[in-house]
């Protein structure tokens, strides 16, 4: 019995609403004969009164009671306001004010419930618009074209300390920390020209003092005539991610470090042998110690060398120096010139000039020893790895000159499916001999020297390879401000050749 009343309470209710609207429109089209009756101004536009009852009826009851009351009204001006009363015998121009009526009338129900069903739900979508954006875990806020919040959201509660209350009529500037004083008029600046602000990394200041990493959304919000008024801002806490990406950063530089480390046991070890063989003679040669002990300050010297290398993948200087591009790749060649004399790799190098760059020395060996490693790893016994370091320009901006760096190899190559991802963190097709780190480290390291960094491969079985062709420019080596490392856009779809022309100094180590 419970289940089969449930359906039909439900029917009547639905009938009661339905003989409640539909009376609703009758009273509607009695009311306004009343209004017509009792004011006499009108006794000269009755159509007025009565299309106005159609309307009401429409945007409240809906549409099928709006034609009942034109139906109802019509009869009402037939019977109670044309003459003869109480009769159809009326004129011809009676007659065609009376279908004019209704026409009008219909349409205007029509019009009227549209209206106020894209009323309705455009109150609906902003309930909807408000409750997502105070719900956000984001911080969302709005502000006026002088820089004063005029709303905050929860989610700004939280990030930033401070409540609505206490934000609400403040100028935003007070969430900068102190070093970026032209922050905000640029923004204010580019946001009156119409430009959305996408993705901007920047420091702000929490009520507490606190400085918290955000990554910042802004546009410009504009009234119903287009003018822009204000702007609306969408700051995320990046915070956590940004210190697990310098970990990740820190870690691959440590393993890159220990794979160094291996190769400079091997290349220490030949010359502190001769160091002791040279001891050996000059104390048991003394005619002939003086030049023994020369040869054995030769080897010491080739030692030191190779340790200043080393420490240089470890030391982090504080600010970008010259570097010389083709010394510091020979430096890196020389710590791996056993692993690739092992592999039997020809080595061509192709050094146009002596370009040079302002950089971080150990940051840049660290990008020149990845993409070595890689192509050794890739090119199997006998294989070529071709390097190319020439004087260039940026293929986006050709005003900025620098230097580009072709790193190719005729390798297994990259699977099509693999190469959107080479960038990508944790992505690597070595399996458990890769930690998908290194082409991520060496592309933020490309990215924070300004400059752009390409690939592009070919795993056809006979014909495979991979070009790595980097662009660094000559000013370059951004220092870091509060762990804000700047990150930016995906390189552009442009691609170099496999393999380099042969330059005027071609120079080979097998």
């Amino acid at each position: 019995m419970a289940e089969a009343s449930g359906p039909n309470a439900a029917g009547r209710v639905w009938l009661q609403n339905r003989v409640m609207r539909y009376s609703a429109a009758l009273a509607a089209s009695g009311i306004a004969l009343g209004v017509w009756s009792l004011w006499p101004a009108l006794h000269d536009a009755p159509f007025i009164v009565f299309l106005a009852a159609v309307v009401v009826t429409a945007r409240v009851f809906g549409f099928g009671p709006a034609l009942l009351c034109t139906l109802a009204s019509g009869l009402a001006i037939d019977y109670f306001i044309l003459e003869p009363r109480f009769s159809f015998s009326i004129g011809r121009n009676d007659w065609a004010r009376l279908i004019v009526f209704f026409g009008v009338s219909v349409l205007a129900a029509g019009l009227a419930r549209k209206r106020w069903q894209a009323e309705t739900r455009a109150g609906q979508i902003q309930r909807w618009m408000a409750s997502i954006v105070e719900s956000s875990a984001d911080a969302i806020l709005t502000k006026d074209k002088n820089g004063i919040i005029t709303s905050w959201n929860s989610g700004a509660e939280r990030l930033y300390g401070y409540a609505a209350a206490e934000a609400i009529g403040r100028p935003v500037s007070m969430l900068v920390a102190p070093g970026q004083p032209d922050e905000i008029p640029g923004f204010l600046e580019r946001l009156g020209r119409g430009e959305p602000i996408q993705h901007h990394a920047t420091v702000r200041l929490r009520q507490d003092g606190t400085r918290i990493l955000v990554d910042l959304c802004l546009s410009p919000v504009r009234d119903q005539h287009g003018e822009i008024v204000g702007a609306s801002s969408i700051a995320h806490d990046i915070s956590l991610q940004r210190r697990a990406e310098e970990a990740l950063r820190r870690n691959e530089k440590l393993a890159t470090a220990g794979r160094m480390a291996a190769a400079v046991v091997h290349e220490i070890n030949n010359p502190l042998e001769a160091v002791t063989n040279l001891l050996y003679l000059a104390r048991h040669s003394p005619d002939h110690a003086t030049k023994y002990l020369d040869m054995a300050d030769q080897e010491l010297h080739r030692i030191a060398e190779i340790t200043q290398q080393m420490l240089g993948f470890v030391r982090e200087p504080s600010a970008p120096t010259t570097l010389n591009v083709a010394g510091t790749i020979e430096e890196v060649l020389q710590l791996y010139l056993r692993k690739l004399s092992q592999k039997q790799i020809r080595v061509e190098k192709h050094y146009d000039g002596d370009p040079r760059v302002r950089g971080f020395a150990g940051e840049l060996r660290q990008l020149f020893s990845n993409l070595v490693l890689n192509a050794a790893d890739a090119v199997g016994p006998g294989g070529r790895l071709v390097i190319h370091v020439a004087p260039s320009r940026d293929w986006r901006t050709p005003r900025r000159p620098g230097v580009r760096v072709t790193v190719a190899d005729n390798g297994s190559g990259v699977r099509p499916g693999d190469r959107p991802h080479v960038f990508e963190p944790f992505y690597t097709t070595k399996g458990d001999l890769g930690t998908g780190l290194g082409l991520w480290v060496s592309h933020a390291i490309v990215q924070k020297h300004g400059g752009t960094i390409r690939v592009r491969s070919r795993s056809t079985p006979g014909a495979s390879g991979t070009v790595f062709s980097l662009f660094l420019p000559e000013s370059t080596g951004k220092p870091v401000t509060d762990g804000l490392r700047a990150l930016l856009a995906d390189s552009p779809a442009a691609e170099p050749s496999p393999l380099p022309p042969r330059p005027r100094v071609d120079r080979k180590i097998s």
